[in-house]
């Protein structure tokens, strides 16, 4: 297998033993880029040497990518072949089925699922890749193919809207690799609340189950309470709370698609009397909400990454500070709040700063009572910080 393939390298100063213990990206400054490997197809698999040319293991190269390689294989004698892939795709399967009673998951969550780059979200017998790096891209036939036949999924779809498909030069065209898209969206049980799931026009996959522990837990907090649902999306954690007992919800989000798949949720769940929305930007809603003298028992935050990337990092962290100042004066005496963030460059600590100064300048004392991070179906790689990206903390004020 090696010699028919392709070889990289590494430069003198790379990490080289942070990449023999698991780092799983080759950063561009850390590789040989030579004409002969800025010459190769992005997507190739090759084996990458360190500077002494020894063998680290099995790669895919995007070479005019930050992230030049990707950690495949350590066996360099190994095939990235279909057989490979399903013997990943088993693995991560039986992880879902010992943790869910039912197919609804991501099945395969990047690099820590040993399929870098690639997503996979199951809901039922439809599952819908993200294929966000070239090397998979490159096998997104085999990897198809292996997905149904280790799953029995009947339909599969790819789903191009990923900015990282984007740093990889890759094209934003979603497809059906087989059977057939669903015509509407499709229903979802989580912690007794019903979601609909977009898979074809909705944001990412269609939803998004890394919530799903911090769902159950803020339902926990919701018996009886006025709950406030901000950056919602299709009914998060305000669904889950109705499904807790609360009192009403009201979900607030800037996509009107969004808070309609919310209600058709609540309806189907028998509270579309104690769900609201309200539609527009978030900040302009929690000032108004202010203005108006609202204050709600449970409310919680759960915006987009405000720092996707390290220069974003400065902004993101005031616009997270910006978000507990407007959300604590909505919560009662005694109330509880939830912050989210989702953001890879703001660790815990820094976004756990950026609250506290939010809500302090909005001149609230908080019990900080839980931290909550992404479900063990998206399981963190330890040597990669960014795979725990999902963080949650619940106070009460």
């Amino acid at each position: 297998m090696t010699a028919e393939l392709p070889v990289v390298r590494l430069t003198p100063k790379a990490n080289v033993r942070a990449i023999r213990r698991g780092f799983p990206w080759i950063y561009a400054n850390e590789m040989v880029l030579d004409r002969r490997t800025k010459a190769l197809a992005p997507g190739t698999v090759a084996v990458l040497e360190d500077s002494a040319r020894m063998p680290v293991g099995l790669v895919g190269v995007t070479p005019a990518s930050k992230i030049a390689a990707r950690m495949l294989d350590r066996d360099v004698k190994t095939g990235i072949d279909r057989d490979w892939l399903t013997a990943r795709l088993v693995r991560a399967l039986a992880l879902r089925e010992r943790l869910y009673p039912t197919p609804y998951y991501r099945l395969v969550h990047a690099e820590a699922d040993g399929l870098p780059g690639v997503i996979i979200d199951r809901f039922g017998d439809t599952a819908v890749i993200q294929p966000n790096a070239a090397w998979a891209e490159m096998l997104l036939t085999p990897l198809a193919e292996a997905l149904a036949e280790v799953t029995g999924v009947r339909n599969i779809l790819k789903n191009a809207g990923s900015r990282g498909r984007q740093l990889e030069g890759l094209d934003d065209t979603n497809a059906v690799l087989l059977g057939q898209a669903p015509d509407a969206p499709l229903p979802v049980e989580m912690n007794g609340a019903t979601y609909m799931a977009d898979l074809t026009g909705g944001q990412k996959t269609g939803l998004f189950y890394d919530q799903r522990p911090n769902h159950a837990f803020a339902a926990r907090l919701a018996g009886g309470q006025a709950v406030l649902d901000v950056f919602s999306h299709v009914g998060g954690f305000a669904l889950a709370a109705l499904a807790g007992g609360a009192a009403s919800a009201l979900a607030v989000d800037g996509s009107a698609p969004a808070l309609a798949l919310a209600e058709e949720g609540a309806q189907r769940m028998g509270a579309g009397a104690r769900f609201s929305t309200r539609q527009g930007d978030a900040f302009d809603m929690l000032t108004d909400l202010g203005d108006e003298g609202a204050r709600f028992g449970l409310v919680i935050c759960d915006p987009p990454a405000f720092a996707p990337s390290k220069p974003a990092l400065d902004a993101g962290l005031r616009a997270y500070e910006r978000v507990a100042r407007l959300s604590a004066p909505l919560v009662e005496e005694g109330g509880y709040l939830v912050l989210c963030s989702c953001s890879h460059a703001a660790d815990l600590s820094s976004f756990t700063g950026a609250c506290l100064r939010g809500i302090g300048r909005a001149g609230r004392r908080a019990q900080l009572l839980h931290i909550g991070f992404a479900g063990p179906d998206h399981p963190l790689l330890p040597q990669l910080a960014e795979s725990g990206y999902l963080k949650a903390l619940v106070f009460r004020l």
